[in-house]
């Protein structure tokens, strides 16, 4: 098992979707972790149970306007691992700062489909013509979405979409300090979206151990792969417990 905590309760596993995606794309994860974390995700306004509130434009607004939900749900002391791909890599590491803000013992993060911080695409998809817009975001992907072939259900998705789309374009972090966390970059080896050398990018996004993993597969390779990617948690952080036991004590 990755670790539980002192009450027996598995260490928290946070999912932050992806643009477009709601927390419900995470939940097959619960079953897949085998008890191995509490797997638990973001809850974005403008989708799913939230489709009728206006979806954040801005990461840092939205890593604020969610985490006493976030901390409510998770307990202010339970240990945590972050995953987040694509936009929620960038608000999965705005969420590692404020969560360590406010005491929860945050233990890493894993990104996934996303260059470093700092840098942002040069090619975008926010501002265009709906038609226009979604095949951009389609050719971005590689990967479109069934539900986005259907007019009343498109109505729906779409404003959340472009919402996630202008914020994740449009990133900026909210601090120049790196996380003292270690993080772990993962990548589909085909994803025309990411390069290797940008998802590498995030060694310089921590302070602490960082580890870099591909996968065979585009940007959304994680759809098919939700067993293999929980496997690669488990592993990282296990190579992590044993680093922090062969250290010297203080």
């Amino acid at each position: 098992m990755t670790g539980t905590v002192g009450n027996g309760e598995p260490t928290a596993l946070l999912c932050v979707p992806f643009a477009g995606a709601g927390s419900s794309f995470f939940h097959p994860w619960r079953e897949l972790a085998a008890g191995r974390w509490r797997v638990t995700s973001v809850d974005l306004p403008g989708r799913e149970r939230r489709i009728l509130e206006e979806p954040f434009r801005n990461v840092v607004e939205a890593a604020r306007g969610v985490i006493d939900d976030i901390v409510a749900d998770l307990g202010p002391r339970t240990p945590t691992v972050l995953f987040g791909h694509s936009l929620g890599a960038v608000l999965a590491y705005e969420l590692v700062h404020l969560l360590t803000a406010r005491g929860v013992p945050v233990e890493r993060l894993i990104v996934s489909g996303s260059p470093g911080p700092w840098t942002q695409r040069e090619r975008r998809a926010a501002g265009l013509p709906d038609g226009e817009f979604l095949a951009r975001v389609e050719e971005f992907a590689g990967f479109r979405h069934e539900a986005l072939d259907h007019p009343e259900m498109r109505e729906l998705i779409l404003p959340a979409l472009q919402a996630d789309c202008e914020m994740h374009e449009a990133y900026v972090p909210s601090v120049d300090e790196p996380v003292s966390v270690p993080v772990c970059s993962l990548r589909g080896d085909s994803d025309g979206l990411v390069t290797a050398a940008e998802a590498r990018q995030w060694q310089t996004a921590t302070t602490g151990d960082f580890s870099y993993v591909e996968f065979p597969g585009d940007h959304m390779y994680l759809v098919d792969q939700g067993r293999e990617i929980l496997d690669i948690i488990e592993q990282v952080s296990a190579r992590g417990r044993e680093l922090a036991g062969s250290l010297p004590a203080a």
